[in-house]
């Protein structure tokens, strides 16, 4: 399955809307990776098993599901999950891409992709659907939390 979707950071015709600027936004993502559990409901621990200033491989535990995976990111552009592989989970990436297109102008690009087929009618492909809603709300709230980040101060200064 493959599945992309855009979540819009700065809205410069929404007043409502804090903006946040690219160092903020970035500090934010880089916590969803190193501190997960503020991130992610059911999540039990998170431990670092490894960490580089490209990567850091983790070991996140869901009861007793234990999970490896490894983030690696191109400092203020993108983060990428790799799942490989393990027990019942099969082999996935989710990249998170920072989009700019004029300055100010913030954007994230979410984009999945595992080895589950997306045949009509097939039952990965009835899941598939339930999955991509799913994701699609985890990713809405990661940027609600880095708001919330932002706005208590914990993410440094928002932009002028």
């Amino acid at each position: 399955m493959k599945f992309s979707h855009l979540i819009e950071i700065n809205d410069p015709l929404n007043p409502l809307i804090d903006p946040l600027s690219r160092d903020q936004l970035w500090r934010g993502l880089m916590l969803r990776a190193e501190d997960p559990a503020m991130f992610v409901p059911h999540l039990d621990d998170c431990a670092i098993r490894a960490r580089s200033t490209a990567s850091i491989e983790r070991e996140l535990r869901y009861g007793a599901l234990v999970i490896r995976d490894r983030v690696t990111f191109l400092s203020q552009l993108q983060m990428k999950y790799h799942v490989p592989a393990q027990q019942d989970i099969t082999a996935s990436t989710l990249t998170m891409t920072i989009e700019e297109p004029q300055p100010g102008l913030l954007f994230v690009r979410f984009e999945y992709d595992d080895d589950s087929v997306d045949a009509e009618g097939s039952a990965d492909a009835f899941y598939n659907e339930f999955r991509r809603s799913a994701y699609q709300e985890s990713d809405i709230d990661t940027i609600r939390v880095i708001r919330q980040l932002a706005a208590d101060g914990r993410l440094g200064a928002s932009p002028a």
